[in-house]
């Protein structure tokens, strides 16, 4: 039997600045609810308001944060985009907000 998956690693995305942000948390629709939308995290605060997108899910916290570092990392707006695009998990709840 397959475990749930309790760790993610998400995508936002700041249509009014066309700018992305990448986190990992148990809750990440919470977590921007909470946090990122309320002007709480400095790193994200100057862009707000904020969509969640794309969210992959993870067994453990490290896994998470592995991959958060992973994107980070990459500093690839393109391979971000390639993700958001199809080739990482999606929820029928995350949008882009461009409606």
């Amino acid at each position: 039997m397959e475990l749930p998956q309790q760790y993610y690693c998400y995508i936002l995305y700041s249509s009014s600045f066309d700018k992305y942000y990448i986190g990992y948390s148990q809750d990440p629709q919470k977590r921007l609810s909470e946090r990122h939308n309320k002007g709480l995290v400095a790193s994200t605060r100057n862009y707000r308001p904020y969509n969640l997108i794309r969210m992959k899910g993870f067994e453990t916290e490290l896994e998470a944060k592995k991959e958060e570092l992973r994107l980070k990392r990459m500093k690839s707006r393109k391979y971000l985009e390639t993700l958001i695009n199809g080739n990482w998990q999606t929820r029928p709840d995350c949008n882009r907000g461009d409606q």
